[in-house]
């Protein structure tokens, strides 16, 4: 039994008010509260960042909250996020969004904070030995730029996901493997813009099973 009716009265909000913060339909929420549909990963990790407990909550598999505190809050303060299958440290292959949600990590809810979006991706490869092994846990913030020499999620025509360092040039951009085996991929400017080339995440931390 999920908990978005019990959540949204405490927060003192109406179905009405409640949708239009979410910018969803009434009867949206409605179909949330009565069990009759679910909403996407993205809203789930979107509500729990909004009533500060877990997307583990939310569905109604964590009890334990906190009620002593302003708003509603779970004593662990995280929330799940999606690892989405794998992502490869090596060559493009089909985009992330096309493959399944394979676990979730745990990250902390003050990461969620103003609006920020979180996902993970697990590495694939070794072009991104020595600093990333295969099987690492990529946690990104999700953001369409980053400075130059950032780790990056990148999307290339809508189509293909790498994992690479990103440098900025003048020119063009360079994503570039660290492992020296393997040859950067270079785009023009005019390459970014028509593919396109569009950044998906940065890399905000990593997490390594031993």
């Amino acid at each position: 039994m999920n908990k978005f009716k019990e959540l949204r009265k405490k927060a003192g909000l109406t179905q009405i008010e409640f949708a239009q913060k979410l910018n969803v339909d009434q009867s949206t929420i409605s179909k949330w509260e009565q069990d009759k549909a679910i909403p996407d990963i993205q809203m789930l990790v979107q509500l729990a960042s909004f009533f500060n407990v877990s997307v583990d909550y939310l569905m109604g598999r964590e009890q334990k909250v906190d009620n002593n505190v302003a708003g509603v809050q779970l004593e662990r303060q995280t929330v799940k996020i999606p690892v989405y299958g794998t992502i490869p440290a090596g060559v493009p292959i089909e985009m992330i969004e096309d493959s399944y949600i394979e676990d979730y990590e745990d990250i902390s809810a003050d990461l969620l904070r103003g609006g920020n979006t979180y996902f993970a991706l697990r590495v694939r490869g070794d072009s991104m030995l020595p600093k990333f092994e295969s099987g690492d846990i990529l946690i990104l913030k999700q953001t369409e730029d980053c400075e130059s020499g950032a780790y990056c999620a990148v999307s290339i025509n809508h189509t293909e996901c790498t994992f690479k360092k990103v440098i900025k040039k003048m020119n063009g951009l360079t994503l570039m493997p660290l492992n020296p085996d393997f040859e950067p991929l270079f785009f023009t400017n005019r390459e970014v813009a028509e593919l396109p080339v569009t950044i998906l995440g940065v890399v905000k931390e990593v997490r390594r099973s031993y």
